[in-house]
This record gives C-alpha cells, structure tokens and sequence, in this order.
C-alpha cells in the first residue's frame, strides 16, 4: 500500500483533488438532469457541460481549501482527517495554487460553452462560485473560519447546482427543481458538519471558529442528524404536495446506509469519522441518483 512518502506525482495531485467529496458536485446535476428529462427540456450536451464544470469547481475549492487553510496554521501534524498535500509537503503553496487556478480555468472554458447556449446569467453563477469556493477560507474574512459554512455549502450545492444545471438545459428553472434543490442541499452540508465535528478540538486551537467549534459536540451531532433526516423527509412530502411523482420515494432505499452513518456520528470521535465523512458523500449521490431515478421512471411511464 502506497505512503505519503512514496506517491507518483499523479497520486499525489489526484490525493488533492479529494476524490471522496466529488459525489457532492455530481448529486445535483444527476437530479436536475433527471427533471429536466421528465419534464421534456433534457439536454445532453449541457449537461455533460455543467457536470464537468461542477467536478471542477469541487476540486477547485478543494484546492483552495488545502493551501489556504495551511497558511492560516488550521492543518498541523495533529490533524485527523486525510492527508493534505500542503501540510504534508507533497506539494508546495504554489504548486497547490496554481493548480488551483488552473483548475478554475478549465471550469471557466465549461462555463463559457454554457454561456454560449443560455446567456450570461451563468456567468454570475460561476463567478460567485469561484469566490465562494476560494472565501471559504482565503481572504480577509473567510467564512468557514466564522460558522457560515454550512449554510454557504447549502446555497452553492442546493439551489445554486441544481437550479444552475436545470437553467442551462431548459432557460429557467422549475418548481420541481428548486424544491428538490432543498434535500441536496441539506445533504451536502452535513457532509461538512462531519468534516468540523471531527476536527472540532483541532479547529479550536487554531482558531478556526466553524459552526460545530460554536455549538459543540453534541449539537453538531443533532445538527448532523437533522440535516440527514430533513433530507428523507423531502421526498415523501413534495409527492404528497404534488410537486413530485411518488416515485421520488425510491430516494428511500438509502435509509439504512443513512442509519449507519448517523450510528458513526453519535458513537465516534476524530478520525474513525472519516468513514462518515466519505460514507456521507456517497449518500447524497445515491439519494440523488435515487430520486432522480423516481421524476425519470414517471416520465417513462407516462
């Protein structure tokens, strides 16, 4: 089994890239992509489009994320959670910028093919992603050092990813997409409430005051299970609301893999966390491939 100090170059740059939080991009452009097919305005090439710029904001923040927080002294060698390239000198600051940046730019080449078919409301979009993804925490007052996180996560991977890919197939966006933008959302902020409630002891020495540092243990884990548990709830109730076929329930099938996850959180510390944290990413792209899978087999069946 290969160590930090014995990766390839590609290992390292794909160790980077965190490929256990990509399933938080994926999720809401499979769901939007699967309304858009059930209400007849699905388009294929924009959506390969918005999902490839998707991955590579993840990966851009990801970035931006790993040598900002070195910079600012929250990754140490006491951290718990997987390994960080810049911490851990496999790259160096820069390297792990411009990567950055460069990653940023391919996502832009995407965005401006999506320009090109919708207008340049995208435009808006991909830049207030980028900012977001590098303010989380670089810049003068990053959030994330502040306990906005959560709530960032909820907007840019909710109803920002969902209703963007929606709008670039269809020119606007639907109820339906907004609405099931919610539970997405809600998922992928728990994916970052894991992620802090692990390293709440680690954070507060460095003073990164995130929302799990603020509230505790106990609360973080509450907050954790009513994120996950507000998720299952959506499906059921925008089919009751007729906003959703009731085959959005097969969303439901996730359930036990959720009740493993939230066994994980109220009984574990520190890094056995980590299989939460990847467990809860794969959640989220289940629930949303899940869901996504009930707008489409309606469609189907006329």
């Amino acid at each position: 089994m290969a160590t930090p100090q014995n990766l390839t170059q590609v290992q390292i740059w794909l160790l980077a890239t965190r490929p256990r939080t990509l399933p938080a991009a994926a999720a809401p452009v499979l769901m939007a992509s699967a309304i858009a097919f059930a209400e007849g305005k699905f388009a294929l090439p924009a959506a390969l489009a918005a999902l490839a710029g998707a991955l590579l904001l993840q990966i851009g923040a990801n970035l931006a994320n790993d040598v900002f927080d070195f910079h600012r002294g929250a990754d140490t060698a006491e951290r718990l959670g997987p390994t960080r390239v810049t911490q851990s000198g496999l790259l160096t600051p820069r390297q792990v910028l411009i990567g950055m940046w460069v990653t940023f730019g391919l996502a832009a080449v995407a965005g401006l093919y999506l320009i090109s078919l919708v207008g340049w409301p995208v435009l808006a979009i991909g830049v207030l992603s980028i900012l977001a993804a590098i303010a989380y925490s670089g810049g003068p007052l990053p959030f994330g050092y502040f306990g906005l996180g959560d709530l960032v996560v909820f907007i840019f991977f909710g109803p920002v990813a969902v209703g963007g890919t929606y709008y670039v197939q269809a020119g606007d966006v639907s109820l339906a997409a907004w609405l099931a933008s919610i539970p997405l959302g809600l998922l992928a902020s728990a994916i970052l409430v894991v992620n802090n409630l692990r390293d709440i002891e680690t954070d507060q020495r460095a003073g990164k005051h995130t929302l799990a540092v603020r509230i505790g243990v106990e609360a973080t884990r509450w907050e954790y299970s009513i994120l996950v548990g507000a998720s299952f709830l959506a499906a059921p109730l925008m089919a009751v609301a007729g906003a959703a076929p009731i085959w959005v329930v097969l969303s439901w099938l996730g359930l036990p893999f959720a009740a493993k996850l939230l066994r994980i959180v109220w009984n574990q510390k520190g890094r056995p966390l980590n299989q939460a944290l990847g467990g809860t990413g794969q959640l989220e792209l289940l629930f949303g491939v899940l869901m996504g899978l009930g707008w489409v087999i309606a469609a189907l069946l006329g």
